[in-house]
């Protein structure tokens, strides 16, 4: 595989070709939000945080799903990112009811954190305040659609790393939602392991552990690369 040059705020760097811009940006140690991006996961480029600046195109893109190439000259903080990025976070905020003081994720969601980081003090939007259910059918976790940012982590690790595909999305623009097999309650799905990875990855409250009060629910990502470490290593062939 060849190594590409590119240039990341002022920095020459080196790249392999096929590499998305996110994780080169990483490498070097900069910090740039995202949301439906983990490691581990197939890149989806939906929540649009990670938008950089590349000199000659005339919009903004999503590094998590834009190879690098040679020659390229990227901006990672500007004023004018910064200004998308609050507004994209703001829009989140409105679509869905994010109310972080009663959340069993305050301190611990990834959108929150986000928002504060990102400086976002007040929402611009009208908020739409959709009328959305709460699954609470599952005898261990609890889907509350009020909280789903529809990042579609939750519906790539059941597919990719457990291989069941319980998850789903349905409906369009504001109106999409997360889905059980054929939009069951997630307490009747015969294909769901009980596992609980989908709720580990979810970004926000909207999957978490039944019981579990404000403030209370963390979540860790790091088995995501404990089980992929141990598929390419073959740590649990147990016929050999």
């Amino acid at each position: 595989m060849s190594v590409v040059t590119l240039t990341v705020n002022n920095e020459m760097v080196g790249a392999q070709e096929g590499q998305n811009l996110l994780s080169v940006i990483k490498e070097q140690g900069i910090e740039i939000p995202t949301l439906c991006h983990l490691e581990g996961l197939e890149e989806r480029g939906g929540c649009r945080l990670c938008l950089v600046e590349v000199e000659g195109s005339n919009k903004l893109l999503p590094a998590c799903v834009t190879p690098v190439q040679e020659g390229m000259v990227v901006t990672t903080h500007s004023e004018r990112l910064v200004k998308y990025r609050r507004m994209i976070l703001e829009l989140l905020f409105a679509e869905r009811n994010h109310v972080c003081a009663v959340c069993v994720m305050n301190g611990h969601c990834e959108l929150q954190w986000n928002a504060a980081a990102i400086g976002m003090d007040h929402v611009r939007y009208e908020y739409l305040n959709p009328n959305l259910p709460v699954d609470a059918s599952h005898d261990r976790f609890v889907l509350d659609h009020n909280r789903c940012i529809l990042c579609t982590r939750c519906v790539r690790v059941c597919d990719e790393i457990e291989g069941a595909h319980v998850w789903d999305v349905m409906g369009r623009g504001v109106n999409s939602r997360v889905i059980v097999d054929l939009n069951q309650p997630w307490g009747t799905s015969q294909s769901c392991t009980s596992c609980g990875k989908c709720v580990q990855v979810c970004p926000t409250g909207a999957l978490v552990a039944r019981g579990t009060t404000v403030s209370e629910m963390e979540k860790q990502h790091d088995f995501l690369r404990w089980i992929l470490d141990g598929r390419e290593k073959n740590q649990w062939d147990y016929s050999r």
